[in-house]
């Protein structure tokens, strides 16, 4: 690994977080001596890498530095001799996230980016693609760091070291870092004089909080956000629904949620505020289809060289800082406290060694250092990790073996999806709605190409209308 020339590859370099990704190696100047930033991605991103490439390169300049920013759609070439590796990459672009929200939808079925049905075919797109990235970098940059943001998160991160066996892999989340500014806001103290610990699996972990004096403030936190008022909860998550959770619940726990928890501790009222999203033609995915537009159309402006404001409503602020700071941390042996997606080696004792946990440590020279956190305290906690892990460990399985029943039996163990024909039924839909991104299950599409008409018609029509009633597409 070089100290005093640093190449930087991202793959989906085109993505609209790309210019925070830039002001984070901007910020961090001092601490990074980049030669080359490569902006990597495919045919079907060539313009949006264009328009996002020539940005990074005005950002660069105007910071006054002489970084070398390259745009380039041959990701092997991009990644020889490459210090570290960033991906923040969509397969089928948003397109695809509104197939995983709408299908499930139709059916009165939560369908979501990284929970659910959505998260699990989410994973089945992007798990080959990753091993495939790390073939590459086995021959071209066989010291690099990978860095992934890419979610299904804590599913690519494990299937990176367990089924590509690339061990230099850390995933990020912004999710920790909106919990841990909320508390400092709420406690009315700087957030470099409390001592957060996570642990748990990404968009399903839990959290404690202590003083520097060692004092334990996570009952008084869980008071000061969640208990009984007249306020509304607060929630630093744009891009899910602010639904409320039950003190007693939490107090119960005696950890604070993550708010993606919502899904599945406020699951009714999720599911329904989804359901009328869906009936409006207005479900995430297409929110974050209006929104980037508009964030693309501000690229073009020849004369933006800066990260707009308008980029914190996209959803996913602070990964690119964090995957920047996770860099200087490696690269300067910075000890940085973070939380991040790594291989669980015994950190939470409940849950299987090689497993990739979201857990609190240090970033080092040599890595990730997690704290020890052992077992969960709570009965309830302990029992839905192990089944949302067994879940994630089957969804890998199924998406690098191309194994159909791997497949639906994770649909099974899902607590979002009920189990039986309708898992099925979905399953199918899916399969055949994602055809084009799926080639380890390609036999079995075929399968449902050649005797289900009634699957293709169903997600044909669905996908060429916008809107429409809950009753009128399950008819």
């Amino acid at each position: 690994m070089s100290r005093e020339a640093l190449k930087i590859v991202t793959i989906g370099g085109g993505s609209s977080y790309t210019p925070e990704l830039i002001e984070g190696y901007i910020k961090r100047k001092d601490q990074l001596p980049i030669k080359e930033i490569v902006l990597v991605d495919i045919e079907e991103g060539k313009e949006k890498l264009n328009i996002v490439g020539e940005m990074a390169k005005r950002m660069v300049k105007a910071a006054g530095l002489d970084w070398n920013v390259t745009l380039t759609l041959d990701r092997k070439a991009a990644l020889k001799d490459a210090d570290y590796v960033t991906t923040q990459f969509r397969v089928g672009l948003l397109d695809a996230r509104v197939k995983d929200e709408r299908i499930p939808l139709s059916h009165g079925i939560l369908g979501q980016e990284t929970n659910g049905a959505g998260g699990i075919f989410k994973a089945f797109r992007t798990i080959p693609v990753i091993l495939d990235i790390i073939e590459d970098m086995k021959e071209q940059c066989p010291d690099a760091w990978l860095i992934n943001f890419t979610n299904p998160a804590g599913m690519v991160t494990e299937a990176a070291i367990k089924y590509g066996g690339w061990e230099r892999t850390l995933g990020l989340c912004n999710v920790p870092i909106g919990h841990c500014s909320m508390a400092a806001e709420k406690l009315g103290v700087p957030e470099e004089e409390l001592f957060f610990k996570f642990a748990g699996i990404n968009h399903f972990h839990w959290h404690r909080v202590w003083d520097k004096r060692g004092n334990e403030l996570t009952d008084k936190v869980i008071d000061l956000i969640y208990g009984p008022k007249d306020e509304e909860q607060e929630s630093h998550l744009k891009n899910i629904h602010n639904a409320q959770f039950h003190y007693e619940q939490i107090k119960d726990l005696g950890m604070l949620p993550c708010g993606y928890h919502r899904y599945y501790y406020i699951e009714d009222e999720m599911l329904q505020h989804s359901i009328e999203d869906f009936e409006k033609g207005q479900t995430r995915a297409q929110v974050v289809k209006q929104t980037e537009a508009r964030l693309f159309e501000l690229y073009k402006d020849p004369k933006l060289d800066f990260k707009p404001e308008e980029l914190s409503q996209r959803g996913g602020t602070h990964y690119s800082d964090a995957a920047c700071e996770i860099i200087a941390s490696i690269q300067n042996d910075k000890r940085t406290n973070m939380v991040v997606s790594t291989q669980n080696n015994g950190t939470i004792t409940d849950l299987p060694y090689d497993c990739a946990v979201e857990v609190s440590g240090v970033v080092t020279a040599h890595g990730f250092e997690p704290y020890n956190w052992g077992a969960f305290p709570n009965a309830s906690a302990r029992g839905v990790i192990q089944n949302m892990k067994g879940m994630e460990e089957t969804t890998i399985r199924a998406a690098v073996e191309g194994d159909y029943g791997a497949a639906l039996q994770a649909f099974t163990v899902n607590p979002l999806i009920p189990g039986g024909t309708i898992a099925k039924t979905l399953l199918d839909q899916m399969l055949y709605a994602h055809k084009d991104h799926l080639p380890q299950f390609a036999d079995k599409i075929k399968e449902i190409e050649e005797t289900q008409p009634e699957t293709v018609a169903y997600v044909d029509e669905l996908m060429e209308t916008n809107e429409g009633t809950l009753a009128e597409h399950m008819k």
